[in-house]
């Protein structure tokens, strides 16, 4: 799906250390944004060189701020180190620009504090790529089977996310994680870095607006050669009429085809849903598996024609000063919840 009316928005990638940023680039590229610049603290970094092996076309800029400067410059995408996403994203609003950026989209609650002023401020929008959720069409059929009441009220949601530390696609060809990977300060702790996806899913499966944190977890069980990583995170979630359970790890074996098995169950009062996103381990080739088992039938869901719509709305929103892709309010209270939930969690096992 591209947008044909108007000339194309023209968007800077700016902060290139994390694998993530080339689905957003292409994501936007796809939806028809022009890409018009690149810019990065570290432009040796495994993922910036494949950025720039990928686009040699696009102009480099000698530092982020030169970039973010630039007047026809009016959308800035970054997965840069996550404690400096806030900081690029600030400047970028301040300078006029709309700002996606990877997941977590900040690592302090402070940071978040002035990304809301920011916000309020500029009347610039600030998106987080959830891409659990955005990037995975398996998801987003769900959602539609869960508005058409399908499964009847959303009572609870249970998210696995499972992550593998030397998957390939990630390294983007390099040897081995860099050194704030493991640095809780720089990555903002297991919670804040993963788990913000499934808290995004929980409240948007179940429709609510807000949530408190019952229970958190973080631990260290399987790395003790970086005492401060946090290789387990777990969080207890309650909203006025639903539940959620998150975990979420960094344990995927060697013999999984994939970086990790990414899983959700949705119940409902008449059913429930379960997604195995990334892969059906010894069942079906591929990822998007979706069951719906209700009063009628269990069954497989085909999840191969639906139109993911997050990269075309947000240049939408760009043009037409809406929130299509993402509430604004909901991507806050999403943060506010995995930041709130790391700042609280118990911490087990080795961790420090």
């Amino acid at each position: 799906m591209t947008l044909s009316s108007g000339a194309p928005v023209r968007f800077a990638a700016v902060g290139l250390d994390h694998a993530h940023v080339f689905a957003q680039i292409e994501g936007l590229l796809a939806a028809g944004g022009e890409l018009v610049g690149i810019a990065s603290d570290d432009l040796e970094s495994d993922v910036s060189r494949e950025v720039r092996r990928r686009h040699p076309e696009v102009s480099v800029a000698s530092s982020p701020s030169e970039l973010l400067a630039r007047d026809d410059v009016e959308l800035v995408v970054t997965a840069a180190v996550p404690d400096r996403r806030a900081p690029i994203a600030l400047e970028a609003m301040r300078s006029g620009k709309d700002v996606v950026t990877d997941k977590p989209g900040c690592v302090t609650l402070d940071e978040l504090d002035r990304l809301r002023t920011a916000v309020a401020q500029t009347g610039r929008f600030w998106s987080v790529t959830f891409s659990e959720r955005f990037e995975v069409r398996a998801v987003a059929r769900a959602g539609e089977l869960v508005r058409a009441g399908r499964i009847g009220t959303v009572v609870q949601t249970l998210g696995l996310g499972p992550h593998r530390i030397g998957d390939r696609g990630h390294l983007a060809g390099g040897s081995g994680r860099p050194a704030w990977f493991f640095d809780p300060a720089r990555y903002g702790g297991i919670i804040t870095d993963i788990a913000s996806h499934q808290i995004d899913q929980f409240l948007w499966f179940t429709g609510s607006t807000t949530a408190e944190v019952v229970a958190s977890t973080v631990g260290n069980f399987g790395s003790p050669e970086h005492p401060a990583f946090q290789d387990f995170g777990e969080v207890l979630l309650r909203s006025d009429h639903a539940q959620g359970y998150v975990r979420v790890d960094w344990f995927t074996p060697q013999g999984l085809p994939t970086w990790g098995d990414g899983r959700l169950v949705i119940l409902g009062t008449e059913g429930y849903l379960e997604l195995r996103k990334y892969v059906d381990i010894a069942g079906r080739d591929g990822g998007d598996h979706l069951f719906l088992v209700d009063d009628e039938q269990t069954t497989r869901v085909d999840c191969s024609d639906v139109e993911l719509t997050y990269y075309p709305d947000l240049l939408r929103d760009v043009r037409d000063r809406t929130e299509t892709a993402a509430p604004q309010e909901h991507t806050f209270e999403t943060m506010r919840l995995a930041l709130t939930a790391q700042e609280r969690a118990a911490v087990r096992g080795g961790a420090r």
